[in-house]
């Protein structure tokens, strides 16, 4: 299905924009298209983000892009750690944004978050004229209220809730991930009209759209009943509960195994020792780390992607990546009941469980295996869903609010 067609002078050509994000290039996919976004707008742009040592500190890629690797990389840690990377990066990207401002103004500074503040490394450039956009691609509060196992009153959370407000009311258009995030920002004080969505749909030229359809229905005798978990390898995601469900339905699918790719982590290692512990980690085949292009072949070969996150206050509200690029490709997923999803997919979308539940989430892998025509169906509708959501409708919706926001105009 094509994308809405952009407005035929949005004004673009030309501006020169910095775009900052504490994370990789190019592993980081929505920084990444944002930019070959405004890129394909005949943008200027200079990318600030995380330093690589296997990748040169500075390079012009594709487009002319001029990306900077800052000196600093994330690593998982409590919350002194973040607390030292965060502002470390902040420091150096404020420096740099300034000292490139004195020499040419730049029109927009766009800025993703992690973290919220981030966004004060514009502080110079706006001050010279430059727009400011925050992508908050995560809620601070939510997420760290999971990471750490928070309470909600607690004094950290107060902080983080107050800065978030800061940084919000700081930029001049926030661009968000659904309408969930957009629904909590707005309860904590930003103006619906500065709030824009732009979901994080794949990318087409990458998971090429194919047709549910396009599947036999009946799979061949013999062949494993395969089911798919990809993404990060941490608790809030529940690799482990997939590994629970994956024990309860052995006996009624002996053949049925779990495929995982994802960067190792502490938590897979945990994971597996359960899972030898219960008997199944010989249905387990871990593949590792795997490119968005690898993945496509790893979901093909699948029968039902899971999303089996546990229930937190992060994930209530989160509308997983993973459940566009299982349906981009024609496979039903199974997925939690949570607001940030049923905003989206109604009840004949997609196979759900209540989140944090193993019993549930054993109970739709076996009707997935049980009925292959009835899943086919799911995908079917769920592939709807998709199409009004792809990356080329999602890239309209960006580049329409970023010449908005230029032009003077609301989102």
């Amino acid at each position: 299905m094509p994308g809405r067609k952009a407005s035929a002078d949005l004004g673009l050509k030309g501006k020169r924009v910095g775009m900052v994000v504490f994370s990789p290039y190019p592993a980081d996919p929505r920084p990444r298209r944002a930019a070959e976004a405004l890129l394909g707008e005949g943008m200027e742009l200079d990318y600030l983000c995380e330093g690589d040592d296997k990748l040169p500190k500075q390079e012009v890629v594709a487009g002319g892009m001029k990306v900077t690797r800052l000196p600093i990389q994330h690593h998982r840690g409590g919350k002194l750690s973040y607390a030292y990377q965060y502002s470390s990066f902040i420091f150096l990207s404020a420096c740099i944004l300034t000292w490139r401002s004195l020499r040419k103004k730049y029109d927009l500074i766009y800025v993703h978050n992690m973290p919220d503040v981030l966004v004060f490394c514009a502080l110079l450039p706006k001050m010279f004229g430059a727009k400011v956009v925050l992508d908050e691609h995560d809620p601070m509060p939510e997420l760290m209220k999971t990471i750490f196992n928070l309470e909600d009153e607690s004094f950290a959370v107060g902080v983080i809730r107050k800065l978030e407000r800061l940084s919000l009311g700081f930029a001049d258009l926030v661009v968000t991930v659904n309408v969930a995030c957009k629904r909590l920002f707005s309860e904590r004080g930003t103006k619906p009209e500065k709030i824009g969505i732009v979901m994080n749909s794949p990318d087409e030229k990458i998971f090429p759209y194919r047709a549910a359809t396009s599947y036999p229905v009946n799979r061949s005798s013999g062949r494993p009943f395969v089911i798919m978990y990809h993404g990060s390898l941490v608790e809030r995601n529940g690799l482990d509960l997939a590994v629970d469900a994956l024990a309860r339905v052995r006996q009624a699918i002996p053949n049925a195994e779990l495929k995982v790719c994802g960067k190792k982590t502490p938590f897979l290692d945990e994971v597996m020792e359960k899972a030898r512990a219960a008997g199944v980690d010989g249905a387990i085949r871990y593949l590792g780390p795997k490119k968005l292009e690898e993945l496509v072949g790893e979901i093909e070969s699948c029968d039902v992607g899971v999303i089996p996150n546990q229930r937190n206050a992060f994930t209530d509200i989160n509308t997983p990546t993973r459940i566009f690029e299982y349906l981009a490709l024609g496979k039903p997923v199974i997925a939690p009941r949570t607001p940030g999803i049923l905003d989206y997919f109604d009840r004949d979308a997609l196979l759900y469980f209540d989140s944090g539940d193993a019993d549930g989430l054993a109970a739709a892998i076996k009707q997935a295996h049980a009925d292959s025509q009835a899943a086919m169906d799911l995908a079917e509708r769920g592939q709807k869903v998709y199409l009004a959501h792809t990356w080329q409708e999602e890239r309209s919706t960006l580049v329409n609010l970023v010449s908005g926001l230029l032009k003077g105009v609301r989102a």
